[in-house]
């Protein structure tokens, strides 16, 4: 697999009247096509920055990010941000919703409606295209979401606690459906999450943060041996213990 995103020594700092706040410190990795990576650190020390920065949103002060070897800032089209809550328009039916983006990028031709139209089938909501959101359950709100996000047919797939919003139950059941979307659909993956379990459920890789300035602690390549792996799978696989303490060690040992 090819090198896909490259964050290379990436700093960033927030500016006020009452100073500057150092965010984050001489960030590195790179996340290869296909892989689904996980982002976890102390509250407030800078993940949602970090994903600002790569879906082009912020600019470095330091360092760059490429995209396939390109310059993050002409590559905005090629990058998908799924994020905390789902964003649906309640005046909108759910296959409308679906299409927005496709409508604002004038992408709306028989190759992309053919896409969305089969997803829809695939994942469960085609029977409910022209319901209102707020007819739908919270989980099914989240599928809609994605979908929205994958008809773009984006490279880069970015999810910013995109489960935090749901009851302990649907979170699980949720985040079964949208790993196995982002796999069936092939998506290169960065998910941002303070669930531990969450992140050692889904990713390939973790990639653990400090307090801020954040600078990262730990890479920690997981490898669950699993013929078909699922979240789910992983959840009661007897390493998925040994991963969380480690990952929770990091988390709290001190700087």
């Amino acid at each position: 697999m090819s090198e896909l995103l490259e964050v290379n020594h990436v700093s960033y700092a927030y500016h006020s009247i009452d100073g500057e706040t150092e965010t984050l410190a001489d960030i590195s990795f790179h996340i290869k096509e296909g892989e689904f990576a996980a982002i976890v650190g102390p509250s407030g020390c800078g993940k949602s920055t970090l994903l600002s920065l790569i879906c082009g949103l912020l600019k470095p002060e330091k360092g760059e990010i490429l995209l396939d070897g390109k310059s993050i800032a002409g590559e905005k089209e090629r990058i998908g941000y799924m994020l905390q809550k789902d964003y649906l328009f309640e005046w909108r039916s759910i296959y409308s919703n679906v299409m927005l983006g496709l409508e604002i990028q004038k992408k709306k031709s028989e190759k992309y409606t053919k896409r969305v139209d089969q997803m829809l089938k695939d994942y469960g909501l085609w029977d409910f295209r022209d319901v209102r959101p707020s007819q739908l359950s919270g989980g099914m709100r989240q599928r809609a979401a994605l979908i929205r996000t994958l008809a773009l047919q984006p490279e880069l797939l970015l999810l910013d606690e995109p489960f935090s919003a749901l009851d302990y139950q649907t979170r699980l059941s949720v985040c079964e459906d949208i790993y196995r979307i982002i796999k069936k659909e092939q998506e290169t993956a960065v998910l941002v999450t303070h669930d531990l379990s969450e992140a050692i459920s889904m990713a390939d890789r973790i990639f653990v943060l400090s307090k801020r300035p954040a600078e990262i602690k730990k890479e920690i390549k997981l490898d669950f041996n699993m013929k078909e792996r699922t979240p789910m799978q992983v959840r009661n696989a007897p390493q998925f213990r040994d991963y969380f303490n480690l990952i929770w060690k990091e988390l709290n040992e001190h700087d």
